[in-house]
């Protein structure tokens, strides 16, 4: 029988998963500015309002999983989260962020649509446990370090909490050193549980550490991610979109460029059509 995922309510104007369209979780990898994030919010709001498509505006409030100390980090939670706040009120869409501590999710959750648990933390019950009782929606990151199987864990502690509002995210395993690799097996394996799977098409291609203070990548490879996603059942794609990613302040060398956000999204919208709704 075809495996739908269910659907997710994110907003009462957005909904994700089930027999709905492709959806994208997209938008720089860390706030850089209030006028930066609205400006962008708006710009991947248009392209994906053009086709269709439900959006979700993500940018982390703080990266604390950097490479190293001297990294860019974003404005911290009281700052990130009043831009984030500005961009639901000027541009009425979702919003997600991180959390790495549980001190953080209370604060986080009067203004996040999503709270996002990084794959680093993906192991970290606590963390889950306070995200769920929040009862927002919860995007699960599968860690480096995980098999898609243990993924199953990580999502029980949450509905355990009686949290059904559960997305899991395939973003890449390790693969010896500065290495990611994705194993395709991943988004029909996650999605046999019935919750929405998306594919992290910006750090799959990822380099940890690989520029030695920083992480390198390879962008260019994420089209070809993306795309391989949805042709294997993805419902909805994680992209981080940059209008300069040269100039990014974090994750420059795994951004996509604004100006090839909607051929690729047409490019995934159509791949979704061909491959239908059956996600075996």
């Amino acid at each position: 029988m075809p495996i739908v995922s269910r659907e997710i309510k994110i907003t009462p104007d957005v909904k994700v998963g089930g027999k709905g369209p492709l959806f994208l979780i997209g938008g720089p990898c860390v706030i850089e500015s209030e006028e930066h994030s609205v400006r962008m919010a708006k710009e991947i709001g248009r392209i994906c309002a053009s086709l269709g498509l439900p959006f979700i505006f993500k940018a982390s409030f703080d990266k604390a999983n950097r490479s190293s100390g001297t990294s860019v980090r974003g404005p911290g939670i009281q700052k990130g989260l009043a831009v984030l706040r500005a961009v639901k009120k000027e541009t009425a869409m979702p919003v997600l962020s991180d959390v790495h501590e549980t001190c953080q999710v209370e604060r986080a959750a009067e203004v996040l649509d999503v709270i996002q648990i990084p794959a680093l933390l993906c192991r970290q019950t606590d963390l889950l446990l306070e995200a769920a009782r929040t009862m927002k929606p919860v995007n699960i990151k599968k860690g480096q370090f995980f098999s898609p199987y243990e993924m199953r864990n990580a999502l029980d502690k949450v509905l355990n909490v009686g949290n059904e509002k559960v997305m899991l995210t395939e973003r890449g395993t390790v693969f010896g050193y500065n290495n990611l690799v994705f194993d395709v097996r991943s988004i029909p394996i996650m999605r046999k549980w019935g919750y929405p799977v998306i594919i992290d098409a910006s750090h799959t291609v990822q380099r940890p550490g690989g520029e030695g203070l920083s992480s390198g990548g390879e962008a260019e490879f994420i089209p070809t991610i993306a795309r391989a996603g949805i042709a294997v059942g993805a419902d909805g794609v994680f992209i981080e979109v940059h209008d300069h990613p040269e100039a990014a302040l974090s994750d420059k060398h795994n951004t996509l460029i604004i100006n090839n956000l909607k051929g690729l999204l047409t490019d995934l919208c159509r791949i979704r059509e061909a491959v239908g709704t059956m996600r075996e």
